[in-house]
């Protein structure tokens, strides 16, 4: 072959690596509901900027005579892009390539993803539909062993868990995702998954069927009702479009790895912004529960909270916002689940986050409003005292700058988890704090006495009345337990100041090295 027959064969390849499984895969994909891989990487990325990596890798076919007939891609894509002006690594299965289920060319190039990410230094985008796990050298299926065995390479997973530590990992579920894709998939800061078209499975319902006798759906097997709840996919999205904007989004307020800060914004919210609704958010009433989200997006730059996870968990509140530009990670409580008390998913929520925003060097902004953590028997069976004191260490451990504004509740030791190491401490008249509840520490100073007494419920009432005014944060502060007791609409001017005031410290974080966090009970 000469130079000339070899370079058209090189512009030949690429042509049809383009074609993907060909315009009847591509319209079945469609069919489905679904884009093709390539349509999902252009979309998500700025236009023009996708430079592609082995694009002319895959099967090739040919005649007698050795002339090139065909192509079969690799099928799974690779390469650079620009997110919002930054590059990223982007990379996924091309189910109209055998489903999806990795080619030795294809599982080659997904491996490499998390290398070339670190070697650039860059985030990774990876956009999943597919499954199965290992093959062959040869390009047969079967097994090459263990999964993450190579004599010659190390750990296969080696990578990935590097990756995470160094570089932001944003994942969506864009289809049915199984084997070594799912893992894949929640090995990440962020994953995504489509209300309609996606399934997240450890193996689908034909193996669960064989294994177990149990008859069961894709969609009741890994939809998004499970796995949004079990905390595997962290967001739900209405469509591919509303996922990949998701991830755009929380691309936006993370540096590109460990090494730099997150990027910081142009405001036109103003600093001193005092909303008048703060100060009657919290009712008056204890018993009555209000909308801590309200409260958040009264407090950040409008419009900027974006939250994670709200169905794991959900007595805790996780997310991201900006405060005057500046990126920060959001902690709180949803009073309407449990009165917000810490359950053993809640608490593996925190955690995890906790251990997110500092891994890429994002203040944290609490606003507390903890009753403890849940109680009872299920509570019990699932054992909630372990993750929720890795939490709480995970809190006591952090190095990232910290304000806690109690906004309410703050109890027990499980409220230890929403301060961090020298956290600043802001509180609202409506603060109430101690060892117990309430109406926990009633119960257990007073039973026998509310018990013979002529009226216990009068004397209940009458003495949780007592303590609830003991509980106020006026002696608190005259005591110096707070930083400051603030009028509630003056939470945003006072924590942008506080930020403020840390520059420096958050400009130091990267020179600190890598984090490494302490082994958690």
């Amino acid at each position: 072959m000469s130079w000339d027959e070899r370079i058209e064969e090189i512009h030949r390849r690429r042509e049809m690596a383009l074609a993907q499984g060909g315009p009847e895969a591509i319209e079945r994909q469609h069919g489905k509901g679904r884009l093709a891989l390539r349509e999902r990487i252009h979309a998500l990325l700025d236009k023009n900027s996708f430079a592609e990596l082995g694009r002319g890798a895959g099967v090739a076919e040919r005649d007698e005579d050795g002339n090139l007939t065909g192509l079969t891609p690799a099928n799974f894509i690779l390469g650079f892009g620009r997110i919002g002006g930054r590059t990223c690594v982007v990379g996924g299965e091309d189910f109209t390539v055998r489903g999806g289920s990795p080619t030795p060319a294809g599982l080659r190039k997904s491996v490499y993803a998390e290398e070339v990410a670190l070697e650039y230094r860059v985030p990774l985008v990876r956009l999943h539909e597919g499954g199965g796990g290992s093959v062959t050298g040869s390009g047969g299926k079967g097994s090459s062993g263990p999964i993450g065995e190579s004599v010659a390479t190390g750990h296969r997973f080696n990578s990935v868990a590097r990756t995470l530590g160094t570089v932001p990992v944003a994942t969506a579920a864009l289809g049915p995702v199984a084997g070594l894709p799912a893992a894949r998939l929640v090995a990440s800061h962020f994953s995504v998954m489509t209300r309609e078209t996606a399934q997240v499975l450890i193996a689908g319902p034909a193996v669960v069927e064989r294994a177990l006798g149990v008859k069961i759906t894709k969609e009741d097997l890994g939809g998004p009702a499970v796995h949004l709840k079990s905390g595997a996919v962290d967001n739900l999205a209405e469509d591919e479009e509303d996922a990949l904007r998701q991830i755009r989004r929380f691309l936006s307020y993370l540096p590109p790895n460990v090494d730099n800060l997150p990027p910081v914004e142009s405001c036109d919210d103003p600093v001193d912004r005092c909303e008048d609704k703060l100060a009657t958010i919290i009712p008056t009433d204890r018993r009555k529960s209000y909308d801590q989200r309200k409260l958040i997006g009264m407090v950040v730059d409008r419009d900027s909270f974006f939250e994670t996870g709200r169905q794991y968990g959900p007595g805790q509140i996780v997310g991201l916002a900006r405060m005057n530009g500046h990126p920060v990670g959001i902690f709180g409580n949803d009073c309407r689940y449990y009165a917000g008390a810490m359950t053993a998913e809640g608490a593996r929520k925190a955690r995890r986050f906790i251990e997110f925003c500092e891994t890429f060097h994002l203040p944290i902004v609490a606003f507390v409003d903890e009753p403890g953590f849940m109680i009872g028997p299920d509570s019990e069976r699932a054992g909630t005292i372990r993750p929720g004191t890795a939490a709480v260490l995970a809190a006591a451990s952090c190095r990232v700058p910290w304000c806690s504004v109690v906004v309410k509740k703050s109890f027990g030791v499980a409220a230890a988890a929403h301060y961090g190491n020298h956290a600043h401490v802001l509180a609202w008249p409506s603060a109430e704090s101690g060892p117990l509840p309430v109406e926990g520490g009633v119960a257990v100073a007073f039973g026998r006495e509310i018990a013979a007494a002529d009226d216990p419920e009068a004397m209940r009432a009458d003495l949780e009345a007592r303590m609830a005014e003991r509980q106020s944060p006026f002696p608190r502060a005259e005591s110096f337990a707070y930083h400051e007791l603030i009028d509630p609409r003056e939470t945003r001017p006072m924590i942008c100041q506080w930020l403020e005031l840390n520059e420096h410290r958050i400009a130091a974080l990267p020179g600190l090295g890598p984090r490494t966090f302490y082994t958690r009970p």
